[in-house]
């Protein structure tokens, strides 16, 4: 990183299943995911001297954030923290906004409290991509507009995703639609690796993919039908069973170490 730049020695993460870098393997049998790859990209900038943790755990809302991974996060003093949740509070059968405004701004601020930069980013509509999240998109809009709110108040640095239409380019969901996959991962990571200022950080991310040419109608009904039998059901019954992260997992990574 350059001498005029900001130096990190402590980047934690907290989130959900995006943070925690599902569906993004590694080549290896694990995973990396957007948190793991811009705390490479940090590391690369300023020669190492990285420390880096993430409590991020699959299934977490963002109460249960609060709760189980941000004091934690405060007690390792980070200089850098990113904070990402919502998608599992918008897909329960309740949804308080104000509820969630008031997480979000009680995450925002306690980290920027202990001195951290603090980067999070918003979540597009992703009714383009499937169908059923119409139903739902009042309540992302909603969760989006309290995540603006809560960074005007705290100084957060924000990626908006939300209002770029790249972001709801299939090709870079994972075929649940939920998940981003590794060029989506990648395309994160390189957003907030712009935001900090990162040399060699650029707006490439944003470029667009080559255009696709449409599906014809059987094939579009054969894809959504083996989507509902793959994804539809096993989310009906979570929602069902409301369960949320495994209160035993402590994070991928969950203590600080040299990256």
């Amino acid at each position: 990183m350059s001498d005029s730049g900001p130096r990190f020695e402590r980047y934690v993460a907290i989130g959900d299943s995006s943070t925690e870098g599902l569906l993004d393997r590694d080549g290896a049998g694990g995973l990396r995911g957007w948190s793991f790859r811009l705390a490479d990209r940090i590391a690369a900038a300023q020669d190492g001297g990285l420390l880096y943790a993430n409590l991020a755990a699959r299934g977490a809302t963002t109460r249960g954030i609060a709760e189980r991974q941000l004091a934690r996060a405060v007690a390792m003093r980070p200089s850098l923290a990113t904070v990402f949740s919502g998608t599992n509070d918008v897909l329960q059968r309740r949804f308080d906004v104000r509820e969630f405004a008031a997480d979000v701004l009680r995450l925002q601020r306690e980290l920027r409290g202990c001195g951290a930069t603090v980067l999070t980013f918003t979540l597009p509509d992703l009714s383009s991509l499937l169908p059923l999240a119409r139903a739902i998109a009042p309540r992302i809009r909603a969760m989006n507009d309290a995540v603006r709110a809560a960074r005007a108040v705290t100084g957060t640095r924000l990626v908006d995703f939300a209002a770029l239409p790249l972001a709801t380019d299939p090709r870079l969901w994972n075929e649940d639609r939920i998940h981003a996959n590794p060029e989506g991962h990648a395309r994160i990571a390189g957003a907030l690796a712009e935001a900090l200022g990162l040399p060699g950080s650029d707006g490439s991310w944003r470029e667009p993919l080559p255009p696709r040419p449409r599906d014809g109608v059987v094939r579009a009904a054969a894809r959504e039908l083996r989507w509902g039998a793959r994804h539809l059901v096993p989310w009906t019954a979570q929602a069902l069973l409301a369960r949320g992260a495994d209160p035993r997992f402590a994070g991928r990574r969950p203590e600080l170490a040299p990256v």
